[in-house]
């Protein structure tokens, strides 16, 4: 089950990273040469990585883990390693050696400057992921 933030929260996670993408090429393009054309080339390249990344940012809760997607990098928690799901929000886990562990999920964080309707779509993100851990009798909390 893939549960999404709000399609705003994904545009804005997603959008910034065009300027940087447009000033690559608008820089390669004045600056013909070759080592111009490269850097314009890494910061093209980054930023697409980024725009795409931001527009997948979430979480997708599979049968036997939970992958959580943010701008920079994902992560796979085993589903009976999961402890609670945090009103921050975060996954509280444990690694296999029983090591605490807590991974964030920003894309369903909630500023007290955003609109209402987006703080509520973004709780009721946290609760999907919330009662999906809980039906594997982890996540209290």
């Amino acid at each position: 089950m893939e549960i999404p933030p709000p399609r705003l929260v994904r545009v804005a996670y997603a959008a910034p990273w065009v300027v940087p993408a447009a000033a690559a090429v608008a820089y390669g393009a004045e600056n013909p040469d070759a080592l111009s054309w490269g850097a314009a080339a890494v910061v093209l390249a980054l930023s697409a990585t980024l725009t795409v990344r931001g527009h997948r940012i979430g979480v997708r809760c599979e049968a036997d883990r939970l992958v959580v997607r943010g701008l920079l990098w994902t992560r796979a928690i085993p589903r009976q390693r999961i402890r609670a799901v945090t009103d921050f929000p975060a996954v509280r886990w444990e690694t296999a050696a029983g090591r605490g562990r807590w991974t964030p999920v920003t894309a369903f964080m909630s500023g007290a400057d955003e609109f209402a309707s987006l703080s509520e779509a973004k709780a009721q993100c946290v609760a999907r992921l919330r009662s999906w851990a809980r039906r594997s009798g982890h996540g209290r909390g």
